[in-house]
């Protein structure tokens, strides 16, 4: 089962993908946002499909796939999660998760063009898996505990300015990491009991030439982890985001340049999809 939001930007459509056929969300709900979430929504849609209680969504193939999370109240974000990655930074791996936040402002749709300003001149790709918050979480107990507070899975694209981040940040990665559009997500969100996510591959191209190429055996911290000692210090509500972190293979490496009009990222995560953006910059 897949969900997944579909129309133009902002007059999404709530959809769930089962059976190689859409079905149309709303007579359950009316995004899927926080109240879906809070409201146990995943479990609904899995009854009413079971039930054969949900119509299907004419047109549905063709029509522009949105993030599969309507705005979430908070996007937080681990760097250095992968041991190579941070050795490719120049770090030795942490000890504890490293935390940035995003604004929920920067989510777009998985296919929807990188539109930089002329300034974004060191603008770096980073392919992540992205977990939902299901349920409010705040000192979990444990890792294993952990878990049950996860909602489901999402591809994304943490994309980094790195000038901003680095050059003029005062050591505030956040600073980089926000401009319009760069956290794309999806194409959908698979509910957490179908995701096993001790062992997926996770990759990104540019213009077709490989740059990541990893899987998530490779975590420091899993899934469980990052959100049983996130918790520690934040009380997580239902929609909630939160990155992983992503492997080596970046342009900061100084193996590959930087992203320039006109380029394709393109990044996947097994079972969770595929993206493509097309990059332009604009005066």
């Amino acid at each position: 089962m897949e969900i997944l939001r579909l129309g133009p930007i902002g007059q999404e459509i709530p959809a769930v993908h089962s059976n190689e056929t859409y079905f149309d969300l709303r007579p359950l709900t009316g995004d899927i946002d926080s109240a879906f979430f809070a409201d146990g929504g995943i479990e609904k849609v899995e009854a009413a499909l079971a039930a054969g209680e949900l119509p299907v969504l004419d047109g549905a193939a063709d029509m522009r796939i949105g993030a599969p999370i309507a705005r979430p109240s908070s996007v937080v974000c681990v760097g250095m999660n992968y041991a190579e990655h941070a050795r490719e930074a120049g770090a030795e791996p942490p000890t504890a998760p490293v935390v940035f936040f995003k604004m929920p402002s920067t989510i777009v749709g998985p296919h929807d063009a990188l539109v930089l300003p002329p300034y974004a001149t060191k603008t770096d790709w980073e392919v992540e898996l992205g977990l939902v918050i299901g349920t409010p979480a705040f000192r979990v107990a444990s890792a294993e505990e952990a878990l049950d507070h996860v909602a489901g899975y999402v591809l994304a694209n943490d994309l980094s300015e790195r000038r901003l981040q680095i050059e003029e940040s005062g050591g505030q990665w956040s600073k980089g990491k926000n401009l319009p559009g760069f956290t794309p997500l999806g194409p959908v969100l698979r509910p957490a009991a179908e995701v096993d996510t001790r062992s997926l591959g996770i990759r990104s191209w540019v213009n077709g030439e490989v740059r990541q190429e990893s899987t998530t055996r490779d975590l420091i911290f899993s899934v469980g982890e990052i959100v049983h000692q996130l918790s520690q210090a934040m009380a997580f509500e239902p929609g909630d985001l939160i990155l992983t972190g992503t492997p080596q293979g970046v342009a900061m490496s100084g193996r590959f340049p930087y992203l320039a009009d006109g380029d394709v990222v393109e990044i996947e995560i097994d079972g969770l999809g595929r993206h493509r953006q097309l990059v332009t910059v604009t005066d």
